[in-house]
């Protein structure tokens, strides 16, 4: 009895004089809105660009990662649970839970640092002047439509009808859908889009679909992408190639991509983070900000599937990645 009594004892003054040993532990929480390679890859980037400003998991900070498998109730629970939890700070991969996280926390004054947002003026996450409405702010995977175009007609000359399967109740799917019906013409296209509400709708409207376009191209449609596999065995009996918007959708089996890197854009929302936690600026005193390099992702053997070729023109700078097995 003794011995424990001064183990206890021991620890008590260890605390005592190190009061900062507990209390520097920071508590973040990830909301993930759907299980898919780009998401997670802004999850790890996030966690390393923390580390890369001196927070380390395990050290002097806790993340509580959740998924909401791409419904949006339990998104709205999951910020809940984050803001009731008190968490120093939130962030939020994908545009649904990152309207659900500000919306819960915007009155409670946690910072919402959010990533894979492709409009977030549309969102309601930044106003029209780029400025931000409350302690939010973060990065935007806005897609490079027309270095997109560019690509599909240069690997197909011959097309002219281009499919678009997206979720009607994702606003980032809304903005960048609105954006390649803006600039397909310039290119000799038309767009021909089907709406879903959710994965259980996509055989239907893939059927109707393909029949109408030479191809189909991916937004950052988190419903989509999450039932990618379906959508590119489908397209592959009606022999429609399928046109990704990053590298994990071309490793499953999209031809090509001219899409942005994730991990990249995972880790400068975590440096942005990092300024926050160390007190340099408010979340609302950052601007949001548009990661807009365009890498050209290939996979050679879904090219030759269709019969396609990458042009000499294009050879120089295409990233070959393999088929995930």
């Amino acid at each position: 009895m003794k011995k424990l009594f001064s183990m206890i004892l021991s620890l008590a003054l260890v605390l005592a004089l190190c009061p900062t040993a507990m209390a520097d532990t920071l508590h973040i929480g990830i909301s993930q809105f759907a299980v898919h390679g780009s998401l997670d890859n802004c999850v790890q980037g996030f966690k390393e660009g923390l580390a890369e400003e001196g927070f380390v998991e395990g050290e002097n900070i806790v993340f509580d990662l959740q998924n909401a498998n791409a419904d949006t109730g339990i998104a709205a629970q999951i910020a809940d649970r984050f803001v009731n939890g008190h968490y120093d700070l939130i962030c939020a991969v994908a545009t649904p839970v990152a309207m659900s996280c500000f919306n819960a926390a915007q009155d409670r004054e946690i910072p919402v640092i959010y990533t894979a947002v492709s409009d977030p003026v549309a969102a309601q996450l930044a106003n029209a002047d780029g400025s931000n409405p409350g302690e939010v702010t973060g990065t935007s995977d806005a897609l490079p439509v027309e270095a997109q175009l560019k690509l599909i007609r240069a690997l197909q000359p011959d097309a002219t009808r281009i499919g678009i399967l997206h979720t009607t109740s994702e606003t980032n799917s809304d903005s960048s859908l609105a954006t390649y019906q803006a600039l397909a013409p310039e290119y000799g296209f038309t767009i021909v889009d089907k709406g879903i509400s959710t994965g259980a709708d996509i055989p239907l409207a893939l059927e109707a679909l393909l029949p109408q376009v030479d191809c189909t191209t991916n937004l950052t449609d988190n419903t989509v992408v999450q039932s990618l596999p379906l959508v590119l065995e489908m397209s592959a009996e009606a022999g429609k190639p399928v046109y990704g918007s990053e590298i994990e959708q071309v490793r499953l089996g999209c031809v090509a991509s001219e899409g942005i890197e994730y991990l990249e854009l995972g880790r400068q929302t975590g440096r942005m983070a990092a300024r926050v936690l160390k007190g340099e600026a408010k979340a609302s005193e950052i601007p949001f900000e548009i990661i807009s390099n365009s890498y050209l992702y290939i996979n050679e053997e879904a090219l030759a599937q269709y019969g396609l070729s990458v042009p000499e023109a294009l050879v120089s700078r295409a990233i070959s990645v393999t088929m995930d097995e």
